[in-house]
């Protein structure tokens, strides 16, 4: 089963830029920028690094976000994540970037579309295809909202695809950001908010109501409402479903307990992604293997999910035929 997900062409709709800092990314920005006090020694920053609990989570986010000062910087964080992909054999990502916290942070607009851009090239070349998605940090209100959909709208970079809304769900309604929405659709961006990672189904309702959601970031709860999970399988509306993530913040108690299961049987369309993956010490093939592992799903099951993940993605209809070809000559080879 490994060498057979390795050898399928994957493709991921939910990893954030920041949080897909693996240690070597995090160990040139470290030893570039000394001040941020991050740990420049790789024994040391190993054990900074290793997963503890959501607040340590949260300390080490930020100290990576510290670091990133400059178009350099950037760079270096979007050909640190493709390198991972292409090790992967991960063809194409929609990799989620939150311009307000590095604008507030005081990194101007045009070094981040040039570390961008640049990273983007560096990954084509390494034969991974860069999407992004803007997202709000929602916990910063509705000027975030205003202010990222000011810089998505005026900006409009190569590859951006799609505005989703991020950050803590408790006390952050979805409705609020309904305009900013509105208007990122009138621009031909696709709607892509998370909803139901830490509260219930009533969030992926709003986030499908308000927001127009044609995926849905998580949606882990949405089986604890029956008549949402039949909304979507009939809808077609995919989750982006992050089971390490999940099991490491604390959302499910592992990945024998999550409801993909539930979800699939539903008819639900799931594909698997890693949200943070060095943070939450996961990889996509992981997840792939996981969930194989704990459902017990044979090659054609798991070759679905990959089909999943390129039907779901806003990749253009030649693409997608592609890759859909290419999984299907995997699956007949394995017998």
């Amino acid at each position: 089963m490994r060498s057979f997900v390795h050898a399928l062409p994957k493709v991921e709709l939910h990893v954030h830029l920041v949080g897909s800092a693996g240690l070597d990314t995090v160990l040139e920005l470290a030893r570039r920028h000394p001040e941020a006090g991050v740990p420049a020694d790789r024994a040391e920053l190993a054990r900074f690094y290793a997963f503890r609990d959501f607040d340590h989570f949260l300390k080490v986010y930020w100290a990576v976000q510290s670091m990133l000062k400059g178009r350099a910087d950037i760079h270096t964080l979007v050909v640190g994540l493709a390198r991972e992909l292409a090790r992967q054999n991960v063809r194409y990502a929609e990799v989620t970037v939150t311009p307000y916290n590095h604008l507030t942070d005081g990194m101007a607009g045009d070094d981040l579309l040039a570390g961008l851009e640049s990273g983007r090239a560096a990954a084509s070349a390494l034969g991974v295809d860069l999407a992004w998605c803007f997202d709000i940090p929602g916990e910063k209100g509705l000027v975030a909202g205003r202010e990222t959909l000011a810089f998505a709208r005026s900006e409009r970079p190569a590859g951006l695809v799609s505005f989703g809304l991020g950050g803590p769900e408790e006390g952050v309604g979805r409705a609020q950001f309904a305009p900013f929405f509105d208007a990122a659709r009138e621009a031909g961006l696709h709607s892509v908010p998370h909803a139901g990672e830490t509260t219930g189904p009533e969030t992926i309702w709003s986030a499908l109501r308000d927001l127009r959601a044609e995926r849905i970031g998580h949606g882990t709860s949405c089986h604890e409402d029956p008549r949402l999970m039949e909304h979507l399988a009939l809808k077609g509306i995919p989750l982006e479903v992050c089971p390490t993530s999940n099991v490491r913040t604390r959302q499910v108690a592992s990945i024998e307990a999550h409801p993909v299961r539930r979800m699939l049987d539903a008819g639900v369309v799931v594909t698997l992604n890693t949200d943070d993956p060095p943070f939450f010490g996961a990889t996509l093939e992981g997840e792939y293997l996981a969930v194989a592992t704990a459902l017990g799903l044979g090659r054609a099951d798991v070759a679905r999910l990959a089909e999943n993940a390129v039907l779901a993605s806003f990749l253009p209809n030649d693409r997608k035929t592609s890759l859909l070809e290419e999984i299907a000559g995997v699956l007949a080879s394995a017998g």
